[in-house]
């Protein structure tokens, strides 16, 4: 028999752990964990449209280098994620050329090889436009073992997350079917690992965002902020640790209970 306390905390609990599962799958899933907001460009007959387009084709078809994906992003209002990076970009008219065109996000993913490239401390020489408005001269230097390392604990420290849960979930199934309380002790630890791995998650990206733009500056007039996709993730965190804590507690307290209704029956 189980008290009504011990049931509503876990009722809440899988609630609180369901809704962090949400936050965080969605947080992986999109691209606006850091964005860009860069002045608008000057219109010099049609050169700045020119530069854009050749931008958004180095960006989506050029050989991939984080100085020019970065300085894309710096100068076309750029999101960053943990799988995705995107441009604003005009979007294109079929029937007649649109001096006010809508802007449309074009985003390109990054792939599993590409998330394992080493990052570089600096750039040599800087980067310079030719008169084609093709990067040229972009060369990287010493390889940065610290943000290599934290770029890759940000997109695997949120897949091991969602891992710890899906395992828990599976541990409280089974201690159903076993009619047992035991193994919530372990979905509440489960669930407090997962939140350490989501908190870990947004610190490793804003570290190495931060990190990014000591050896690749900004340029003068861009302003960059914290997306919503970074506050979904970091809301996952609470909402797993207080799920955790209030499965330890259920457990806890009803081994407790039942190691006294036992020896109050043995006497």
């Amino acid at each position: 028999m189980v008290d009504n306390r011990y049931a509503t905390a876990l009722v809440i609990g899988s609630v609180l752990s369901l809704l962090a599962t949400v936050y965080l799958s969605v947080a992986v899933g999109t691209q606006h964990w850091y964005q860009y907001s860069s002045p608008p460009a000057k219109r010099e007959g049609g050169n700045a449209s020119e530069l854009s387009s050749k931008l958004t084709e180095e960006f989506v078809n050029g050989e991939f280098n984080e100085k020019t994906y970065s300085d894309t992003m710096f100068r076309l209002n750029g999101t960053l994620g943990l799988w995705w990076r995107c441009i604003l970009v005009p979007g294109q008219s079929l029937w007649y050329k649109d001096t006010d065109p809508k802007m449309e996000t074009q985003c390109v993913s990054f792939t599993l090889p590409q998330q394992f490239n080493p990052k570089y401390k600096n750039f040599t020489p800087p980067q310079q436009f030719n008169s084609k408005y093709k990067y040229h001269g972009i060369q990287n230097g010493e390889v940065d073992l610290l943000r290599t390392y934290l770029w890759q604990c940000q997109f695997l420290l949120p897949l091991v997350s969602l891992a710890l849960v899906f395992l828990s979930g599976l541990v409280g199934v089974c201690a159903c079917l076993c009619r047992s309380f035991t193994p919530t002790l372990g979905v509440g630890v489960l669930h407090l690992l997962a939140g350490l791995c989501s908190l870990g998650t947004v610190c490793c990206f804003l570290a190495g965002v931060d990190l990014l733009h000591q050896y690749s500056p900004p340029p003068e007039g861009v302003e960059g902020s914290l997306g919503w996709s970074l506050y979904l993730a970091l809301i996952s965190f609470p909402l797993q640790m207080m799920a955790g804590a209030l499965f330890l507690w259920a457990a806890r307290s009803h081994r407790k209970n039942y190691t006294r209704m036992t020896a109050y029956r043995v006497a």
